[in-house]
């Protein structure tokens, strides 16, 4: 089988326009997350988000674009720039045709949706955009994002709820190491943040109305964010041939279902998840230094969460560092493993692991190393990213430094 390296990055989302501004904020602690601006926000019981402030869909896109591109096709389109360009890939001729582009969305153009529903209920008209359809379809970024890069091989949406991009890379990954492609634009977006999208979330009751504290025995529940992050996954011969600076290894993924309740996690779905990518990348318990937990805020996550690392890593699971920069960006929901992806990488490549921020008390229920706070410095080989949606659906990335 082939192996799999990445080549480039990109992300937009609350904490940073690009890469090097996620990774800073992510290395000094800074939180994303604030009140809300969003029309008829007095009317939501939750008021803050990690909302990407000061955002210009006109300084990057024209009119005709816009009429095509819903706020989250276009968090991917920015992001997927970035990564293509990082790379230095050009996709022509068999490349071309031997690239894709698998992308991960838990609401798709939400947007789009509301601002139409809005026009037919409140306003009263009676006619709609003639591109509302290819705009709010799920697989509208991924459309996009082939034509933009000229990508004629395996493409197509993944919507899996929290784990929609962690699903989407594994699927990307699996692509290249079998041989149907040589390089895939992978990762996820979302931009939920609207009040339709905010409203909806209220009515579980998981939701926090003042910050993000995973793991901290204070926590009252998760805050969503919105943005993308978009990767190139390469092969890594191709990669090596043309001299790619190549960031780290895709070294292995697994996915589970629970099988058992739609909205509460399971410990055994979350243990067969870890414990397969581990398997699939031929790596021992003690090879882990650092696993980017999914840690939403909510009791029920954060306690099964760390129940499944201390069952699947036994002793080592005292020597582990693991973090969630939802605490940070929010959570992201279809694109949040993406985002998260990066402190992956940050762990591998600068020796920096992104802190869990808002943390108050010790919660004897997760007892693991949660990186309280403050960044630590550390020498990591393998990092592990962990999602667990909804659902019952779970998929989890493992990485090795290059």
């Amino acid at each position: 089988m082939r192996r799999v390296v990445i080549t480039g990055a990109g992300t937009i989302n609350s904490i940073g326009a690009d890469v090097p501004q996620t990774l800073a904020a992510m290395r000094e602690g800074r939180c994303g997350i604030d009140k809300l601006d969003i029309q008829d926000v007095d009317r939501l019981s939750i008021q803050i988000g990690g909302q990407i402030k000061g955002y210009d869909e006109t300084a990057h896109f024209d009119r005709q674009q816009l009429s095509l591109y819903d706020r989250f096709t276009q968090f991917a389109l920015l992001s997927a720039r970035q990564a293509i360009t990082q790379s230095g890939l050009t996709f022509v001729g068999e490349l071309a045709d031997r690239s894709g582009v698998i992308l991960g969305t838990s609401g798709g153009g939400l947007n789009t949706q509301e601002e139409n529903y809005r026009a037919v209920f409140e306003a009263g008209k009676n006619r709609v955009h003639p591109f509302i359809v290819p705009k709010l379809m799920h697989n509208a970024a991924v459309s996009q994002v082939s034509m933009e890069w000229n990508l004629h091989g395996p493409s197509f949406t993944v919507s899996t709820a929290c784990a929609s991009s962690n699903h989407a890379m594994g699927q990307a990954f699996h692509m290249i190491r079998c041989g149907m492609a040589t390089a895939m634009v992978t990762g996820g977006s979302e931009a939920m943040l609207c009040f339709g999208g905010i409203k909806a979330w209220e009515s579980l009751r998981v939701m926090s109305q003042d910050a993000c504290r995973p793991f901290s025995a204070t926590r009252d529940g998760m805050v969503q964010g919105e943005g993308a992050a978009v990767f190139v996954f390469e092969d890594y011969e191709h990669a090596c041939a043309r001299g790619a600076d190549i960031l780290c290894e895709v070294a292995g993924f697994a996915m589970s279902a629970d099988a058992a309740d739609v909205l509460m996690p399971s410990k055994h779905g979350a243990t067969r998840a870890i414990t397969g990518a581990l398997k699939d990348a031929q790596l021992p318990l003690d090879a882990v230094g650092y696993i980017n937990a999914h840690g939403t805020g909510t009791a029920a996550n954060d306690k099964t969460e760390c129940a499944a690392v201390v069952e699947v890593f036994g002793a080592h699971a005292d020597k582990l560092l693991m973090s969630s920069t939802k605490s940070m960006h929010g959570h992201i929901i279809g694109g949040t493993g993406a985002v998260e992806l990066l402190a992956c990488i940050m762990a591998l490549r600068e020796g920096v692991i992104a802190p869990t921020i808002g943390y108050e008390a010790h919660d004897p229920e997760c007892a693991i190393d949660v990186v309280p706070n403050v960044a630590r410095d550390a020498d990591v080989d393998v990092t592990l990213s962990n999602a667990f949606a909804f659902g019952g659906l779970n998929a989890v990335l493992a990485l090795r430094k290059f």
